[in-house]
């Protein structure tokens, strides 16, 4: 298994904390909030993990380095260096989907560096059902936080995501920024190119190829000063 995380933003709404510092660099008791995720992704047996950057991307490498002190391999996709600018969500996977697979149908994990999942386990049980299916991505969903009370997706009684509505439950779901993903999904992006994830899942979820579940764990996505710094209160 292999694993990309998402640490290109410029993290606008995160000023003038990000004004030096990439917001995935911020620390959440001590530790840079992408290191979470490189811990537990190694604890789950995910060692091989990129990165693509943008935003003071050279900060990001000289903090991560090759990975070797957490007991990761870690590779760079540096959009700023070699595109010019960060190339959204789905444009930035497509750029680093020859260091994500090897085989098309291989699966790998996708994660936003900017959000606090500290339970979350990457480990062979979340794995498993995703991947003998046909299915191009496996979502998680969280309940509508207040700043977000719409919500993404809905999430029908036989596990895929809906994306025009709730399910047959009322609800709909926000997006935790936690997948499995398969380079089907990206086949229609143009490799350099900008593109948006979120009509990449639309259109999959109208074809059924997307599901998902619901995480009832500990989650937070770092979008405020006032948000991160609601994280350095003790649990």
């Amino acid at each position: 298994m292999r694993a990309i995380l998402l640490a290109a933003g410029r993290g606008k709404r995160m000023r003038p904390l990000t004004d030096h510092t990439p917001k995935p660099l911020l620390p959440v008791h001590g530790k840079p909030l992408i290191v979470w995720h490189i811990e537990a992704l190694v604890r789950a047996g995910v060692r091989d993990i990129v990165v693509n950057t943008d935003w003071l991307e050279d900060q990001i490498v000289a903090a991560l380095g090759d990975g070797g002190r957490w007991g990761a391999s870690i590779r760079y996709s540096m959009e700023g260096r070699d595109c010019g600018g960060a190339l959204e969500t789905a444009g930035g996977i497509k750029k680093a989907l020859a260091l994500l697979v090897e085989r098309a149908g291989d699966p790998f994990w996708v994660v936003s560096a900017d959000i606090h999942a500290p339970g979350f386990d990457f480990g062979a049980p979340a794995l498993r059902p995703f991947d003998p299916s046909d299915t191009w991505a496996h979502l998680w969903l969280v309940p509508n936080p207040p700043y977000h009370a719409r919500g993404d997706f809905g999430l029908d009684g036989n596990g895929y995501a809906l994306a025009d509505g709730p399910g047959p439950d009322g609800r709909t779901w926000t997006y935790a920024n936690l997948a499995l993903c398969r380079a089907a999904l990206f086949d229609g992006v143009a490799a350099g190119s900008h593109a948006a994830l979120g009509p990449l899942l639309f259109d999959a979820m109208r074809q059924r190829r997307i599901t998902a579940e619901v995480y009832d764990g500990a989650w937070d996505n770092i979008g405020t000063p006032a948000q991160w710094q609601s994280l350095q209160l003790p649990a």
